[in-house]
């Protein structure tokens, strides 16, 4: 019987890769990083294990599985990239923590007006702010509550947030979180949240759902998180509102377009906090022992002919 041949680009550590091979016995292994895999070492691959790049993989036709290191799958599931018979599943579940605390220090950081005492720093200068808000008591519409939602509801829970949930469909509420409701009442939601907090995916229901309209629907003085997809948003609608005042700040690790020009009137507002999409990376080591967890689980999965985890529906 032929070997597998399984091409990784997820940084696997010594111990890591022994673990990969005990779970893979009898597949030929390929470990590369995103620099030095060839075009033909993804032609021959039958299971990658990484985000190769969508165009490379759009070639893989011997590819039976595509196991991403990312929760999102966006570019993959576009028409053209990944053959009917192959198999996606993506690295949900790894991020949780990450994600989620970056996000959360965005809004305290917000909050407080960290952002612009440090754009004070930076000139030389001392000076008052004013006032600022606390997260004790205020209400924060968390979108998207899967593990990196719960994640944030449950930190904003414990400092005294009231919490509102929304999801796609209607299920029982966590424990985290006082409302769970779904995406049908988002215009009435965004009407009585102190802080708006996305995790929402790229999908055709999400792109472009936050603009000029649902931005004046937000509460005067509100803040807007966006830790999910950078098409969620019309940012040039989102620079308007942040300019008039009517929301107090806005903290986006993800963009659009993304990577943000250098000529972006964005990036001069000084109540935009902006990180370039760096939350979910491998910055908390925890992350990567997740995701490899989640990958050899996979492989040992798929070679014992048993069901995948977090398979995707193209």
């Amino acid at each position: 019987m032929e070997k597998k041949r399984i091409l990784t680009v997820i940084p696997f550590t010594e111990n890591q890769k022994k673990r990969l091979e005990e779970a893979a016995a009898g597949a030929e292994l390929c470990f590369r990083d995103l620099q030095s895999i060839t075009a033909e070492e993804v032609k021959r691959a039958e299971i990658i294990l990484g985000n190769v790049p969508a165009e490379m993989v759009k070639e893989a036709e011997r590819l039976e599985w595509l196991h991403l290191n990312s929760a999102g799958f966006d570019d993959y599931v576009k028409e053209g990239i990944l053959r009917e018979k192959t198999l996606l599943t993506n690295s949900s579940g790894a991020y949780g923590k990450a994600v989620s605390e970056h996000m959360f220090a965005m809004l305290l950081a917000m909050q407080k007006k960290l952002h612009l005492y440090r754009d004070l720093q930076r000139q030389h200068m001392w000076g008052d702010e004013g006032e600022v808000t606390s997260i004790a008591d205020s209400v924060i519409l968390v979108l998207e509550t899967g593990d990196i939602g719960l994640h944030f509801a449950e930190l904003a829970h414990a400092l005294g947030a009231y919490v509102i949930g929304v999801k796609r469909t209607l299920a029982p509420c966590p424990d985290c979180m006082d409302e769970l409701h779904v995406m049908s009442e988002l215009d009435e939601l965004l009407q009585r949240a102190d802080s708006v907090v996305s995790f929402l995916p790229s999908t055709q229901e999400t792109r472009g759902l936050f603009g000029k309209k649902r931005f004046a629907l937000m509460k005067e003085g509100s803040f807007f998180l966006n830790g999910g997809r950078g098409d969620l948003i019309c940012t040039e609608d989102l620079c308007d509102v942040l300019e008039s005042g009517h929301l107090a700040g806005a903290a986006l690790d993800v963009t659009s377009p993304e990577p943000l020009p250098k000529e972006h009137r964005i990036w001069d507002i000084p109540t935009a906090f902006i990180t370039p999409h760096i939350s979910g990376s491998y910055h908390l080591p925890e992350t990567l022992r997740n995701v490899v967890s989640i990958a050899v689980e996979n492989v040992r999965r798929y070679m014992a002919g048993e069901e995948l985890k977090n398979l995707v529906k193209k």
